[in-house]
This record gives C-alpha cells, structure tokens and sequence, in this order.
C-alpha cells in the first residue's frame, strides 16, 4: 500500500497583484491545507449563531432525512442561508472575500450552509476527507474548493477537538475507501502528522477538504457544534451536491457584493433540505 504525493512543487498560484495577506493565504492552503483569523467575529455573534443552530437541529432531527449521521453522537445538518441570521456578515467579511478570491478567483461561489454537531459521546471518526479529489487536483496540483468553519462554542480538549494532518490534501491512492477513506494501514501517516485546533467564539478557519482529518473523541457532556461553509470555482461540480436556496424576499435584501456569488434558485417557498452525506454515515456508522 502506497500514497501518491500529486503535487510537490514549491510554486504557489498566487493572484497576480496579491498582497502579502494574501500570498500568505494561498501559502497556508496549499500546504497546511488549513489558515485561520481569530477574533473574527464577536462572542455575541457566535452566540446567535449557536441559538440558530439549535433552533435548525432540532427541526431537522422532527423530519426524515433533515440530519445525517457523520458516525456515533455526530450530525450533519445543511440549512439555507435565512435560516442564519449572521450569514450575510460571514460571506461578506473581508477575510473571507480575500479568502475566497486569492485561492479560488473572484468569480467564486457559495453553494453550501450547514453545521456538524458532536454531541457527548462521539467517537473519533475514521481518518477521511470530505469529498474525492477533483480530477483537476490530480492533474494540475490546482484546488477548486474551501470550506469555513466558525465554532458557537469555546472548544476545550475534552470536547472532542477536531484534528488535521497538515499537507495531506495531495494523498492520492486507489486504496482510499470511497476514494475518500484512508484503509488502516495508512493511519500511521496521519496519527505522525495529526494536529489538534482549539478555536474560540468569534474565531473562522478556511480549508481544503481534501486534507485528511477527523473529529476526536468527546469525553465531556457537552456539544461542539461547528457551522460549514462551502466555496467553489465555477465548474467544480460541488453545488451540485448540494440544495441551496433563497426567497425572493431574501435575495432582494441581500448586498449585490453577495448577490455575485450565489448561484441557486430564488423560490417563492424554502424546502427543507434533505441531506445527501450518506457515504460518511456508511462509514463512520449512524449518530445514534
């Protein structure tokens, strides 16, 4: 059993013109395969946050198929944008513009909104990423894709902290599950490389999901809800995996700066949103 290193050029696709803010953007993405800004965000945000995702969760978890299990006590749950009241100031934050237009150009799109939840009890997931790699990433080393994650809680190391092998993003090989699994004989790459983050309220990351990571075990009583958003380069084929939405209503209040980067229907009626994460509840085993 072997990985495939596919990129391992020093060359960064730095925008021309960029900043050193933003060089050093595209640096960290494409080696760490992660970058953050503390302090973002105010601890009153993350708090709305947190009470939007309660209210969310617990809508979804009264309908079949409103949450996925992402293994034992852990959800996914994918939302629309009204359904968060911060999501305007997140999207159209100067950090995450400068984000998304350094690693992924400034014709850059919005296509996912949505929360993962460890509860107590979860285990430590299988080392994964999120999606196959693009065949774009295989070819030409480039990335088309970034999450953001913003914690509604101070994370503690009891809480099951999220955990990342930085520079993993270019392991390819035929012998990851679901092209997305490292088989168990490969845990040693990561278990070596792993880094534990501690985020606080108001702080955000930026990262390639295709760096191997996993969630951690939670030996607390308590929740880490996480909120997810995803970004795409136009052809990435992920908005396709994904039912986001807006009313008419909505989509006039919002500032035209974020207008230009969403690219789903406007409808008279939001439909609740039924997941489609069912290769990782297969693996990682059902929430409950």
């Amino acid at each position: 059993m072997t990985v495939t290193v596919i990129r391992e050029t020093d060359e960064l696709p730095v925008p021309p013109g960029a900043d050193e803010e933003a060089t050093e953007i595209v640096r960290a993405i494409y080696t760490e395969g992660i970058t953050a800004k503390k302090g973002a965000f105010s601890r009153e945000f993350a708090e709305r946050m947190r009470e939007d995702i309660d209210v969310a969760f617990e809508e979804a978890r009264d309908r079949p198929g409103g949450a996925v299990g992402r293994g034992p006590k852990r959800w996914y749950v994918e939302i629309h944008p009204e359904q968060l009241r911060g999501f305007v100031e997140i999207v159209d934050h100067p950090w995450v513009r400068k984000v998304c237009e350094s690693v992924l150009g400034a014709d850059y799109r919005i296509v996912e909104v949505g929360f993962d939840i460890p509860f107590a009890g979860a285990v430590y997931q299988p080392w994964h990423r999120d999606y196959p790699m693009p065949e774009l990433t295989r070819r030409e080393g480039r990335l088309n894709s970034l999450h953001f994650n913003l914690t509604a809680v101070d994370t503690e190391e009891d809480m099951g902290p999220f955990e990342i092998a930085p520079g993993t993003q270019w392991d390819w090989s035929e012998d990851f599950g679901h092209q997305m699994f490292p088989p168990r004989p490969y845990y040693p790459r990561y278990d070596e490389r792993a880094i534990r983050k501690y985020p606080m309220m108001g702080d955000i990351s930026a990262r390639t999901a295709l760096t191997i990571h996993r969630g951690t075990k939670n030996y607390s009583q308590k929740s880490r809800p996480v909120l997810v958003i995803g970004v795409d380069s136009p052809g990435a084929g992920i908005a396709e995996k994904h039912d986001l939405a807006v009313t008419k209503a909505y989509w006039e209040q919002l500032p035209q700066s974020v207008r230009d980067h969403m690219v789903c229907p406007v409808v008279d009626e939001l439909t609740p949103i039924t997941q489609k994460h069912t290769i990782e509840g297969l693996v990682m085993g059902e929430a409950e």
